[in-house]
């Protein structure tokens, strides 16, 4: 059951729907091959493939990274979301090689990250960054890359994550939508060097290691 749903007190059947074929309140907006450029206080959800081309197999496909399923997946939770992954296997049943090392990259992400995801909930806002995402449907190629200084939030108890969307420039991570918030501990997720970090009045500021923990999207912990 997707996050969220649990408020609608539901058995476990949701319905999805697009281009305002139901009232809000009713169903769960689909976003098909991309998503919002802001929260939404209700739940919605995106559908996207690991495919570029297709939602079935194709000969030739082009397929997407680890890193920009990571991203989007990351930004989507941020925004009061879940993402649905689709993959096209052969008329065999057999998935692709690439798909395969696809689906086992981002689940190497999770392994290390997953608390930053699964069972969390939308801070009071998304993020903050530069970069503009570009919202609406079928709109897979159309955001620009994202910075180090793109940043996420979830949220769950006492904890918020702050998810960085690249390694942030000379290896410091500035988070100035917390110069006014409560931090009693800031943690690097995979890393094993403790962070020297800062509150003032500009953010939260912490030197990062100088090793990376991961590829992309590198999680925070931040206990308040």
């Amino acid at each position: 059951m997707p996050p969220g749903a649990a408020r609608w007190n539901s058995p476990g059947v949701v319905i999805n729907y697009k281009n305002g074929a139901f009232p809000p309140q009713a169903a769960v907006l689909d976003i098909e091959r991309r998503k919002l450029d802001k929260m939404r206080d209700l739940f919605w959800q995106t559908d996207t493939s690991v495919s570029v081309k297709k939602w079935g197999y194709i000969d030739n496909d082009k397929f997407r990274t680890p890193a920009s399923i990571v991203d989007d997946l990351v930004d989507i939770v941020s925004k009061n979301s879940a993402l649905v992954l689709n993959i096209g296997p052969r008329s065999d049943g057999t998935i692709p090689q690439e798909v395969q090392d696809t689906l086992l990259a981002v689940g190497r992400w999770l392994e290390v990250n997953g608390e930053a995801i699964y069972g969390t909930r939308p801070w009071k806002i998304f993020g903050e960054g530069p970069t503009q995402v570009v919202g609406g449907a079928f709109k897979d190629t159309a955001s620009k890359p994202l910075t180090g200084h793109d940043i996420r939030f979830t949220t769950k108890s006492d904890t918020l994550y702050a998810i960085a969307l690249a390694w942030p420039d000379n290896r410091r991570l500035v988070v100035k939508s917390l110069a006014d918030a409560p931090v009693k501990s800031v943690e690097l997720l995979g890393a094993h060097q403790r962070l020297v970090w800062k509150r003032d009045a500009s953010g939260l500021t912490a030197e990062l290691p100088t090793e990376r923990p991961g590829d992309y999207a590198f999680v925070f912990r931040i206990r308040q």
